[in-house]
């Protein structure tokens, strides 16, 4: 009989130990903060961008968790028409950060991505151990997926020009918590070894095996 640990319902998800977070970066940022938003998470959007071409290319899976907006009864891919299609502030991030077809995504209704999500069954799916997490607010959720993956023993990477606040200061504070209190590392996207990263999240017995 089939393990039910390794049986995602017969569509099973391919194992990874590390797996890419893309948090809230699919948004209109049609609220009052959004223009203080736009400039900085424009860039940091280039950055998630390569940063996921990166890691797509190693088979480091991408997941995108992003608010409902308050609408439940949408879903990710109405978010997505919305952001791209309604001439909002935002769509060049979407634009930028379109997802691919194998791309996973959970809408969260809360600020954790973690929250009321299917994230942790499908983290659990996947085997993985390691986390980057990049997106908005690094203030605010976040910071409060961080934590939420933190106290579940997940390893943390929070590119530090990969996360945005509303004013550079509550970026910088919110990195600095991350770091001491959540062992965050905070190397920037363009010093990060993926390879090196995906070879020390390997169990050991699969260590052993390519050793």
């Amino acid at each position: 009989m089939t393990n039910a640990s390794n049986d995602l319902h017969g569509n099973a998800p391919d194992s990874a130990p590390v797996a890419l977070l893309i948090i809230d970066m699919i948004n209109d940022l049609e609220f009052p903060e959004g223009p203080d938003f736009f400039a900085p998470t424009l860039d940091a959007a280039e950055r998630i961008a390569d940063l996921k071409r990166r890691a797509k290319s190693l088979d480091i899976p991408v997941i995108y968790a992003n608010d409902n907006f308050g609408r439940w009864r949408s879903d990710f891919n109405e978010v997505l028409e919305h952001c791209l299609n309604d001439g909002v502030r935002g769509q060049p991030l979407a634009e930028r950060l379109r997802p691919d077809a194998d791309d996973y995504w959970v809408l969260k209704p809360k600020s954790s991505a973690f929250f009321a999500t299917t994230l942790e069954t499908l983290l659990n799916y996947l085997n993985a151990k390691t986390l980057i997490i990049t997106g908005i607010s690094a203030d605010a959720c976040v910071l409060f997926t961080a934590n939420d993956a933190y106290v579940r023993d997940y390893n943390l990477y929070i590119p530090q020009d990969c996360v945005v606040a509303a004013l550079p200061t509550y970026t910088k504070d919110a990195l600095a918590y991350m770091k001491r209190v959540l062992k965050a590392n905070t190397t920037p996207s363009t010093d990060l070894n993926l390879d090196e990263l995906l070879e020390n999240s390997q169990p050991v017995s699969e260590h052993f095996q390519k050793s």
